[in-house]
């Protein structure tokens, strides 16, 4: 009888720990979360968007937020319209210009769905898009659309028409995908970073850039590529698609 109470109470006394352990693990694991959260904001993430407010965008070349994108469930989903007049888009732009940066954002597109990340888009009423002055990282579903079988260029995380990804890391339509894009002009390089993976590396400003620019569609463009602040962009590319979690850091 001794010989069980002792064990008993050894029993309670190691369970005890136990909890203990479990609770300062917790504990720590909720304090490195707060720590990073506010190393984050120390080493200058803005938020272009938390889920709740469009505040920071707007459509291109409005004052006011384009129609038909809504937030729903802590995304920003654009749903084109049944019908369009003449020419009409909804793509929309950051208020702020950015140079040189890295931009993280999660997106998801629908089954068959095409979109696109601009950067380096310049407002003017010279050019009737975004995608007339900003380079652009794809955004697309490589199974169902056909613009992944007009070359690799134009598969998910390609710059487009220029640089295709180095292996196709995309999830399947309607899951979320993760993608960090680095424009650094001061250094001249550029990349993509797709669910983890490094897919895509390009060189900025220099001769390399412009021979890869005249061996694609956008060579005779007068305005692609030429600015070095400029917004960041989402495209309306007729399909539904989603973005969520979009911040940005300048470098």
């Amino acid at each position: 009888m001794k010989t069980f109470q002792i064990l008993l109470v050894s029993a309670s006394l190691i369970l005890a720990q136990c909890r203990e352990k479990s609770e300062t693990e917790i504990k720590a694991t909720q304090e490195m979360a707060v720590s990073e959260h506010s190393v984050n904001d120390k080493e200058g993430w803005e938020i272009l968007f938390d889920g709740t407010s469009f505040d920071q965008w707007k459509g291109y070349r409005q004052e006011g937020m384009a129609e038909h994108w809504k937030i729903e469930e802590g995304a920003m989903v654009f749903s084109p319209p049944a019908e369009r007049k003449g020419g009409e888009s909804f793509n929309i732009v950051s208020r702020q210009d950015y140079g040189n940066f890295i931009l993280s954002l999660e997106w998801k597109v629908a089954e068959g769905a095409n979109s696109g990340i601009f950067w380096g888009v310049k407002e003017d009423p010279a050019y009737g898009q975004p995608y007339e002055t900003g380079p652009e990282i794809q955004v697309l579903d490589n199974t169902r659309h056909p613009d992944a079988k007009n070359g690799i260029t134009h598969q998910a995380g390609a710059l487009y028409d220029m640089v295709a990804p180095s292996e196709d890391v995309t999830r399947p339509a309607g899951e979320w995908n993760t993608c960090v894009i680095t424009v650094n002009y001061a250094e001249h390089t550029g990349k993509v970073n797709l669910n983890g993976v490094d897919v895509v590396t390009f060189p900025l400003d220099n001769p390399e850039w412009d021979a890869m620019v005249s061996n694609s569609k956008f060579a005779d463009w007068p305005g692609f590529g030429k600015h070095h602040m400029g917004k960041i962009g989402l495209q309306d590319h007729g399909d539904v698609v989603a973005f969520r979690n979009i911040r940005i850091k300048r470098l």
